[in-house]
């Protein structure tokens, strides 16, 4: 097994019965698509994680690659290279030859949701990948959550509680040997309401870069 895999969700998961509905509807509707649990991007050996909501219909569904395809993935990826944590370009494709430095990317929910709004039920029982997924990473020392869902579900994975670390527009928390650093998500419409704006959402990823650089 090359060192990239993870032992994530199978394509034909069962876990979840009204995600495994949507994912049959859209395998019939659009066949191209990937339209399956979505795997992380990036390498294992990377110190720093970013952890999303969940698959986009019409982006990381469609494409196979987290947030790629979608609004989301422009401003994350564009950040990504600003910083020299990506290179290469993003073309919004799985084979545009990006390539992730330092740096791996998953989502809380593997499959696409409805609305993209997962049920708590279904956040906990995807839980689990994101746990051993953190655990396979040996030199991770930071975690960008982005999004209150993202955070509250990697809090958890840590076996921290949300209460006691709670999710806020570039909070960090240290747990253990990490330290978890939190951004709203960015959405299309969390951008376009000014809720986040990209010179926000490039000082988280600033901050980490100067944590990453004293580790």
């Amino acid at each position: 097994m090359s060192p990239e895999l993870e032992r994530g969700p199978t394509r034909d998961c069962p876990l979840c019965p009204r995600l495994v509905t949507f994912r049959d509807e859209a395998r019939l509707r659009e066949p191209s698509w990937h339209n399956a649990p979505v795997p992380s991007f990036g390498p294992v050996s990377a110190r720093l994680l970013v952890v999303g909501l969940a698959p986009g219909l019409r982006g990381a569904n469609r494409t196979g690659r987290p947030f790629t395809g979608d609004w989301a993935g422009d401003l994350l990826y564009e950040t990504l290279i600003h910083f020299g944590f990506a290179a290469g370009t993003y073309d919004e494709r799985a084979d545009d030859g990006l390539n992730l430095l330092d740096c791996r990317i998953t989502n809380a929910v593997r499959c696409v949701p409805p609305e993209n709004k997962p049920t708590t039920t279904e956040i906990n029982t995807c839980r689990p990948f994101l746990t051993d997924l953190i655990a396979g990473m040996p030199n991770l020392r930071a975690i960008v959550a982005l999004g209150k869902i993202g955070h509250d579900s990697t809090v958890r994975a840590l076996g921290e509680r949300p209460s006691r670390l709670p999710f806020g527009h570039a909070a960090e928390f240290p747990v253990g040997r990490l330290v978890l650093f939190d951004s709203y998500h960015c959405s299309r419409y969390n951008t376009n309401t000014g809720v986040l704006t990209p010179k926000m959402f490039r000082a988280v990823f600033r901050r980490v870069k100067g944590f990453l650089a004293k580790s």
